[in-house]
């Protein structure tokens, strides 16, 4: 007893590219009948406003149909073959919001609901043949789907236990759990032969596997635990029910369970879902052999022994191929799938029988593997065959952007396949020409020369058409700013007291800033004094002799002390402000000196280069820094008696990049950014002198955007500095300690930025 159930599969394709199902294709065929039939219905009186569904118990379904007005009469029929139940209700419109509902319950798999010429018809669709029972209850038509107990139906909510005696299968000769590529759990039960009844459901997070007609052994009966191995299943269990077996499989999260068997071998699948509910397409469900998609129709499939043969045309009707199975298809196959795609289905078929297939257009081929491996290398060997009978012609290919040495080279390299076995072995060996093909080029004219079949010239000429392309060019700016900010602040003071005066003793007490001045204070007031002794005693000779007194010599200037007490001015002032006092015995200076300086510098260095994909380029400019050096200099050095030697150092701004673009058109540089300076020079102690190099470098790789301006690096210099110079005490005296003190601040900082901005030049504008 087989049950086979279509289910629509969401996509966000137009619906005319959807591939229609036979339910919509019978629904279809029945509106166009109605439009015919009735082309001259009158105006609905009522509509069909909403559908909604109940499960009950023992698999029962409610519907209930909701109109607008009275519940017009229905007019009932069935069909079989598919299993539905149609109603017509006459003078009726559609205003339903969704005109399908998917049911999934009980025997009804769900509702569709379609309008034409005044009429209405609603379609429920069925797993298998059920009963129904239907009333009116106000605005409102109720129908009770009931499912009738069928062979499968029976096997699946019969109570085992409660199973008549004298009816058994083939015993369980062993149960293997496996984890498949995908991360599935897979488990396998063996049977010692032929004839096992196996029937799958879910209870919630378990999978029930009931074998009805089979005997398993006692070291079978046990719970495996099953986490370590990373899949949805936790733990299988089983055990003996009444004169079967049941397995069940605990699992965890989303899972979507499959299941077939073929000779004396039943396997069960459970699928972890993604996300989005579909079942992963890499290692997946049974028969897919690496990574594949499934897109088609969803079916499920419950077959007991079915003839692959048959199977295979149940798929052909629901896929609308052609599907042509070879005469050596044959055998049974037991298949339980659970809301899968057809084409995984089919895979499933394949994998379970052995079978391969071959694709031409919507006609697909399918035979056993080893009929299908021995066309293919029939059909391979006929093509070699048919290669060495052609006939050679010779071509010539001009090149334009490339080198033809390197397209020769490239064409005749050899494959890295293996060599070992197989027809077309010896071809692998000839990279992209055929056994009896040749290559060489003219460096003059760049031209390929290319003799060999016509096929492989036409192959060859498409594959120079691809490679004969011009190189994308990169321009690549670099800009290198170095930036300085200065700051200098400087106080200083020069202070002074100097004064003389007699004490009663007649003794001259000076004061000044050291002994000297006080002596040549003392030494000026002397001469002073003698030059007017020495004139009043001229005045007193004269006044005796009654002549006129000589005139008197004037005394010479009296010199006070001199020098600072203090003396803590700023080396350069940039202004300053004086004070003095002079009294008769006494003299008091004072001078006030200060200096800022503010600076800022920026140099801005900004090379920029054009160079072909993965191709190096190199930019500089600069000096050469000649000097001269001394070998074997003699005693006392300054190159005596040595060898003089001139030599250079570069100080130079250079740029070296290496351009990649990338295939979503980004670009990665391979960089290498220099800046030198000349710093200035240091003496040589064998003679002469030596440059000294500031030396600014960055290597570095970057992933860059096309016309991104990146930082590839940078460097932050702080120098600061305060200095204070002050006589020790009165230095550091509140208010007037400035007067003995010297104070200077000096702040540095220097910056040092590297940018780069690589563009793809667009081949229009040149």
């Amino acid at each position: 007893m087989g049950v086979i159930h279509m289910m629509t599969q969401t996509t966000c394709k137009p619906a005319r590219t959807a591939r229609p199902l036979h339910v919509r294709h019978w629904i279809g065929l029945v509106a166009v009948l109605l439009v015919a039939t009735f082309p001259f219905q009158a105006m609905a009186s009522s509509a069909l406003k909403n559908m909604s569904y109940q499960s009950l118990s023992g698999g029962r379904v409610v519907l209930n149909f909701k109109f607008t007005g009275t519940v017009p009469t229905p007019r009932i029929f069935t069909t079989e073959t598919p299993p539905r139940i149609a109603v017509d209700f006459d003078n009726t419109s559609l205003a339903v919001a969704k005109r399908h509902l998917k049911i999934g319950s009980g025997a009804a798999s769900g509702v569709t609901a379609v309008s034409a010429g005044g009429r209405t018809r609603v379609v429920v669709d069925l797993f298998n043949s059920a009963s129904y029972t239907t009333k009116v209850e106000g605005d409102r038509l109720v129908m009770i789907i009931r499912p009738v107990q069928t062979r499968s139906s029976l096997a699946r909510h019969t109570n085992p236990s409660k199973v008549l005696p004298g009816r058994t299968g083939p015993s369980i000769t062993g149960i293997d759990f496996h984890r498949t590529k995908a991360g599935a759990g897979r488990i396998v039960v063996n049977f010692a032969t032929r004839g096992a009844q196996v029937n799958m459901r879910r209870e919630g997070t378990i999978e029930i596997v009931d074998i009805s007609n089979s005997r398993l052994p006692r070291k079978l009966a046990q719970k495996l635990d099953v986490t370590d191995f990373a899949t949805p299943v936790v733990s299988i269990t089983t055990r003996r029910q009444g004169h079967g077996a049941r397995m069940q499989i605990a699992v965890k999260g989303a899972f979507e369970p499959s299941g077939y068997q073929t000779g004396n071998t039943f396997v069960i699948e459970i699928q972890p879902k993604s996300r989005t509910g579909t079942v992963p397409d890499r290692g997946g469900v049974i028969g897919n052999l690496g990574p594949k998609k499934y897109s088609g129709t969803r079916v499920t499939f419950n077959f007991q022994n079915i003839a692959t043969r048959s199977a295979l045309q149940l798929i052909a009707d629901i896929s609308n191929l052609n599907i042509v199975a070879s005469d050596s298809v044959g055998g049974d196959v037991t298949l339980h799938l659970v809301n899968v795609p057809w084409d995984q289905a089919l895979a499933v078929i394949m994998r379970a029988k052995g079978l391969g297939e071959q694709r031409d257009g919507n006609v697909i081929w399918i035979a056993p593997q080893t009929e299908i491996a021995s066309f293919e290398q029939a059909r391979a060997e006929a093509r070699i065959r048919a290669q060495e009978a052609q006939p050679l012609v010779t071509d010539y290919i001009p090149i334009s952007y490339g080198k033809a040495s390197n397209i020769a080279k490239l064409l005749t390299q050899k494959s890295l396949q293996s060599n070992s076995g197989g027809a077309g072995a010896t071809q692998s060996t000839r990279g992209f020409l055929s056994p009896r093909g040749s290559v060489t080029f003219d460096v003059r004219t760049n031209t390929l020369i290319v003799s060999d079949i016509p096929k492989k010239i036409r192959e060859i000429r498409a594959l120079v058409k691809v490679l004969d392309r011009p190189v994308k060019q990169v321009l690549i700016e670099s800009r290198i700013v170095i930036a300085t900010d200065n700051f200098t602040r400087e106080l200083g003071a020069r202070f002074g007291v100097n004064g003389f005066h007699r004490n009663p003793s007649g003794q001259l007490i000076s004061t000044g800033s050291n002994l000297s001045s006080t002596s040549s204070l003392d030494n000026s007031i002397a001469a002073q004094q003698a030059v007017i002794a020495q004139n009043s005693a001229n005045a007193a000779y004269a006044a005796q002799q009654g002549t006129t007194p000589a005139q008197p010599t004037l005394p010479p200037a009296v010199t006070f002390p001199g020098g600072l007490n203090v003396n803590l001015p700023v080396a350069t002032p940039a202004g300053s402000f004086g004070l003095a006092i002079l009294g008769s015995s006494y003299l008091l200076n004072l001078e006030l000196s200060a200096a800022q300086t503010e600076g800022k510098g920026e140099v801005i260095s900004s090379p920029r280069v054009i160079t072909a994909n993965q191709q190096p380029a190199i930019i500089k400019q600069g000096q050469e820094i000649g000097y001269v050096t001394y070998q074997n200099s003699g005693a006392g050095g300054a190159g005596l008696g040595g060898t003089a030697t001139v030599q250079f150092k570069d100080a130079v701004l250079e740029l070296k990049v290496t351009p990649t673009i990338t295939a979503d058109n980004r670009i990665f540089l391979d960089l290498d950014v220099k800046k030198d300076a000349l710093a200035g020079f240091i003496n040589n102690p064998g003679g002469g002198q030596v440059p000294q190099i500031d030396t600014r470098q960055i290597k570095t790789g970057v992933l860059v955007d096309n016309g991104q301006t990146v930082v590839l690096g940078g460097i932050y210099e702080i120098n600061k500095q305060n200095t204070v110079t002050k006589v020790p005490g009165l230095g550091d005296i509140p208010g007037v300690g400035f007067l003995f003190r010297n104070k200077s601040r000096n702040n540095t900082k220097a910056e040092l930025l590297i940018f780069v901005t690589p563009r793809i030049l667009d081949d229009s504008l040149h």
